[in-house]
């Protein structure tokens, strides 16, 4: 088989925008392939830093990418996942998630409003966003949140990578404290490892909170062992798989 049929082969799993969020990452840094030390001591051969995606042509496609991830998911599933319902903001846990939030809001906005994929929005005034203080202000307009309100409405969160789901957690928490519903989850990269158990799942996790199915992710691990099948990286591929046997989810 020719390599050029190869890389049809194993990209053929892959989305278009998918493919192009990976490059990009790749260009800027903020995916790499190595050996890294995470927080949990696991020593990982692949490491994704979300805050190098800054640059305009780089949020173009990561806003497009979520928000197409957005309207798959408010679509039935052959598996019979959930689909997320109408919401009204989205909400982008600070820092990182803060332009998350505000350029797929658009995207949505621009590109999803009045199209056979438009959003399922349950607010005339289309979606909003908002974003969390790190310190409460207790002057001017005040509060813990900055944007739409989120009191009385249904909202989807944007998160970059879910490791131990302690920030994802923890924004569910604030919009519920303001009086608001979550009704799904976005995250950039789903590392599909099993926790500290060895058994349970971080996703499994939050979606005992926010509901089945209801979170959803841009990447996976096997898109990137995809990709890399694609390119023909042998050795990084190598790795990939030998850490999936290892820590990946079992099902």
């Amino acid at each position: 088989m020719s390599s050029e049929s190869f890389e049809q082969i194993s990209q053929s799993s892959l989305k278009q925008y998918q493919i192009e969020l990976i490059d990009k990452a790749m260009s800027c840094g903020a995916l790499k392939f190595g050996s890294f030390t995470l927080k949990s001591g696991r020593i990982s051969p692949y490491f994704f830093n979300a805050g190098l995606l800054s640059t305009g042509p780089i949020l173009a496609v990561l806003s497009e990418a979520f928000a197409a991830t957005i309207v798959a998911a408010q679509r039935p599933t052959s598996s019979g996942n959930i689909p997320i319902p109408p919401f009204d903001v989205l909400f982008g846990p600070a820092y990182k998630g803060i332009a998350f939030a505000a350029t797929t809001a658009l995207i949505l906005h621009t590109h999803h409003s009045n199209s056979p994929n438009s959003i399922s929005t349950s607010s005339e005034a289309g979606i909003g966003f908002t974003y969390n203080r790190k310190e409460i202000k207790a002057h001017g307009e005040g509060g813990s949140l900055v944007g739409s309100s989120v009191s009385g409405k249904k909202v989807v969160i944007l998160d970059d990578v879910m490791t131990a789901g302690t920030a994802v957690r923890e924004a569910i928490d604030i919009v519920k404290k303001e009086g608001g519903e979550v009704v799904g989850v976005i995250q950039l990269l789903d590392r599909e490892e099993v926790g500290q158990d060895g058994v349970s799942s971080t996703v499994d996790e939050v979606e005992g909170i926010i509901g089945k199915g209801r979170v959803r992710s841009i990447l996976r691990m096997r898109d990137l062992i995809a990709w890399l099948e694609s390119k023909g990286m042998g050795r990084e591929l190598e790795d990939m798989n030998e850490y999936r046997n290892k820590y990946g989810l079992k099902v």
